[in-house]
């Protein structure tokens, strides 16, 4: 059964760093603090269900949405390879490219998407598919949404513990590892595109 699956303990691996990489929620801990001072509270329980439901339906549903459009797994791939490659740049330089606009409340909409199931994170879990088996993406994802669900629990405590240089290091570390991702995702797809 589990052979039939084709679950890789490497593919889990790799794919759960990618989205790691990409959810950054380490980095997002500065947000994720003002948001809780501005709203006395964040639902994190709510906040990891959404994301990870919106996640997963992507997951499944992502590559018939792209055909609806006419849009081949390989060239979104690519496509993908470019905005991991510039959340990469984001990560390493501490430029802001993609989280211009700060979420106002911390209800589900501005917490659980854009800034937890984004456009990197839906972009990544595509790029994935066309190289990994989908089953171990679903590990994946689960994963990395107790791990945010945990972080989101316990962000104060985190932030007194880690401190921001802890965190600055945490996300530059991660972002060399999107950036060497994000070529290998390039490369393989890229030959089967020419």
């Amino acid at each position: 059964m589990i052979m039939n699956l084709h679950i890789d303990l490497n593919e889990i691996v790799t794919a759960t760093m990618v989205l790691f990489a990409v959810i950054d929620i380490l980095g997002s801990i500065p947000i994720i603090i003002d948001l809780r001072r501005k709203v006395g509270h964040i639902q994190s329980e709510k906040a990891s269900i959404v994301s990870a439901l919106i996640m997963i339906v992507f997951l499944f549903l992502g590559k018939e949405i792209l055909n609806l459009v006419g849009i081949d797994v390989g060239s979104f791939a690519v496509a993908g390879s470019f905005v991991l490659f510039f959340l990469a740049l984001e990560m390493i330089l501490g430029i802001t490219l993609f989280k211009d606009d700060e979420p106002e409340s911390a209800s589900v909409v501005p917490l659980a998407f854009p800034l937890i199931a984004g456009a990197g994170s839906l972009t990544s879990i595509l790029s994935l598919r066309a190289e990994f088996h989908t089953v171990n993406i679903f590990i994946a994802i689960i994963l990395n949404m107790i791990f945010v669900y945990v972080v989101l629990k316990s962000s104060q405590r985190i932030e007194r513990f880690i401190g921001q240089a802890g965190i600055g290091v945490i996300r530059k570390v991660f972002g060399i590892i999107l950036l060497a991702i994000s070529v290998k995702l390039f490369v393989t797809n890229i030959k089967e595109l020419l």
